[in-house]
């Protein structure tokens, strides 16, 4: 059998707050926002009231009170009640009614209680100017009072006026203490928040990078293999009788290596959307895609980028900026368009060049987001793209020059 811990019966339970945490957590908490803090007052003032009925019996220090002494600790008792949503209102009731208490030489320890309670009150919920200005009141009236009955009870208030004091002090620190855990939870809450936005943020920034890739993926595949079944259909149509079979498995193949590229690029950008999917098999197409490509797309290509490696952000944008401007080439240049696709590799940036021949009414003009996408692609790097009519010759250049150090565009 298993040994079974036993807990002794002063041990907690689990989960249960220890007595030094409600005492922590009653001290740091807003007195206006407690619990059942009308319930509380309630209890208090009764066991204020208690005390201060025991104190005014066996205390041998004055007087025992009278019918208006009995009034006037009533007076001093019962307002604690509302101590919390009135305690400036409470602590002149308290004072107004044991300034006259202790002018007729009743039990002078019987209101302390009540006194101090309301005075830690105000110095809790007050301004600390407040409070300083209040403490000194009280003292003054305090000694005024005492010393009229006499110079000995007179000396003695002096002597005991630190219990004043000690009250308004303790009630400072302890508010000092709640703003300190107000600003704590505050910071907090703030940084929660933050957060938040933040992951919110990287989120839009992730779905609008998958669109772009979805669709300059999409664009691109649909395209080229357009263009291949229209070159299927043409031989089949222009010549049936001298039928090259040879250009129809060529373009044949091609719509099927145009599929199998787009099937594994869509596979790989979807599978960030899923939550619980397997690894990604590798990063989406670069450079080194490039060259498969530029020949699907019967283009011709110089690659010069040196030795070392691109930066992955901008070996991404180059491959999306290519592919987009080929997709344009092919469905708007005319038929037998020639493409040339350049990569040059500078000091510390890469140019981007793709031109065309086309001579189409409408050569690189497209109805969509093809060149809103490739801009946006080229200044996610901080890199920037112009298009436009090759000067003096037929045709549509794109031209992009992407920094090596990619930096995010100002907003």
């Amino acid at each position: 059998m298993e040994p079974v811990e036993l807990l002794s019966d002063n041990a907690a339970p689990p989960g249960a707050p220890r007595i030094g945490e409600r005492v922590l957590n009653a001290i740091s908490r807003d007195p206006l926002t407690a619990p059942h803090r009308r319930r509380n007052d309630a209890v208090l003032t009764v066991l204020v009231g208690a005390v201060t009925v025991l104190l005014a019996l066996l205390a041998d220090d004055g007087r025992r009170p009278g019918p208006l002494g009995w009034a006037l600790l009533a007076g001093c008792v019962l307002p604690l009640a509302k101590r919390r949503s009135r305690p400036g209102l409470v602590l002149f009731a308290v004072v107004a009614c044991v300034a006259p208490y202790h002018a007729l030489d009743n039990s002078h320890m019987a209101p302390v209680p009540a006194s101090l309670l309301a005075l830690y009150t105000y110095a809790v919920t007050a301004r600390p100017l407040h409070t300083l200005l209040a403490g000194c009141g009280i003292v003054c009236v305090t000694l005024a009072v005492m010393f009229r009955i006499g110079s000995h009870e007179g000396f003695e208030s002096l002597r005991t006026s630190g219990w004043i004091i000690a009250a308004l002090v303790c009630g400072v620190d302890v508010r000092v203490y709640r703003l300190y855990i107000a600003s704590v939870v505050g910071r907090a809450e703030r940084a929660e928040r933050t957060r938040e936005e933040e992951a919110a943020r990287r989120v839009a920034e992730e779905r609008l990078r998958i669109a772009r890739d979805l669709h300059d993926l999409l664009a691109h595949s649909i395209t080229l293999i357009g263009v291949q079944t229209s070159v299927a259909s043409h031989v089949l149509t222009v010549d049936p009788e001298r039928l090259d079979r040879a250009a129809i498995a060529a373009a044949l193949e091609d719509i099927a290596e145009t599929c199998r590229t787009a099937r594994g690029e869509l596979r790989t950008t979807l599978e960030v959307l899923r939550a619980d999917g397997p690894e990604c098999d590798g990063p989406l197409p670069d450079l080194a895609a490039l060259p498969g490509l530029v020949r699907t797309a019967g283009a011709r290509l110089d690659l010069r980028t040196g030795d070392g490696p691109l930066p992955p952000a901008v070996a991404a944008a180059a491959y999306r900026i290519v592919q987009e401007s080929l997709t344009n080439a092919v469905r708007h240049a005319g038929p037998d368009v020639r493409v040339d696709v350049r990569l040059e590799r500078l000091a510390d940036s890469l140019r981007v060049t793709v031109t065309d021949d086309g001579r189409g009414p409408a050569a690189g003009h497209g109805g969509g987001f093809g060149i809103i996408g490739m801009r946006e692609r080229a200044r996610s790097v901080g890199g920037t793209l112009t298009t436009g009519p090759r000067p003096g010759h037929p045709g549509y250049e794109v031209a992009a020059l992407l920094p090596l150090q990619p930096s995010e565009a100002p907003a």
